[in-house]
């Protein structure tokens, strides 16, 4: 028996092919998700709001003071593209992190490298995570704090980051690249777009019995 096809059609999230912006950099190795968002703020029903707390324990001391840290400066507001280092969003897997740098306003980011599941979680929100050498990345991180109302543009199929002048040959792991360019990220919605053959596939699985199948209205 074959089995269905599923296809992007009208491609049900949005397609991601470039992403410009301001910057805002955040220096170091092994920034791990319990640095972008404290455990203590997991406690959410949603992850609206969640935003506020981005890097909270960076950001404030005990007492709620502000400490020295690029989310609390005013030259980055409105910044949407985030520039770290290595191994950015190691740790634990909770998709809180990319959940509340989303919700900062961070549309991509880009750094030496990523952890894994981080990388995954932010696919899942339609957020590209773009890779380059160590030199090109802390000489953008220096251009952006000396320039921090300057553009940054993002090429996603091109696999390109240009600021200025420079142009930086940058990486978009394959898979997560397709996805974006063809606007198949979103899961929940690919599913929704392809509920026939949802449909088709749940009822030829022995172990679904036939009233657990999903109707046309479902």
């Amino acid at each position: 028996m074959s089995s269905p096809e599923f296809s992007a059609g009208e491609a049900p999230a949005e397609k991601v092919t470039e992403v410009t912006g301001t910057g805002i950099p955040v220096r170091g190795n092994d920034i791990d998700t319990d640095q972008i968002i404290p455990a203590r703020f997991m406690k959410v029903v949603t992850f609206d709001g969640l935003g506020q707390f981005s890097f909270f324990d960076q950001r404030f001391d005990d007492d709620d003071n502000e400490k020295d840290h690029p989310f609390n400066e005013e030259q980055y507001r409105g910044a949407n593209v985030l520039v770290v280092n290595a191994n950015f969003g190691c740790g634990s897997s909770r998709e809180h992190a990319p959940q509340a740098l989303m919700r900062w306003g961070i549309d991509a980011v880009v750094g030496e490298s990523f952890a894994e599941i981080f990388a995954g979680n932010c696919l899942a929100l339609g957020v590209p995570t773009v890779t380059a050498d160590q030199e090109s990345i802390e000489a953008l991180q220096d251009y952006v704090e000396a320039n921090p109302d300057a553009e940054i543009d993002i090429d996603v199929a091109a696999e390109t980051i240009t600021y200025d002048d420079t142009v930086i040959d940058a990486t978009v792991h394959d898979a997560q690249r397709k996805a974006l360019v063809e606007g198949v990220w979103d899961t929940t919605a690919l599913m929704g777009a392809n509920a026939g053959a949802v449909r088709e596939t749940a009822r030829s699985l022995p172990y679904v019995p036939e009233e657990d199948v999903p109707g046309d209205g479902a």
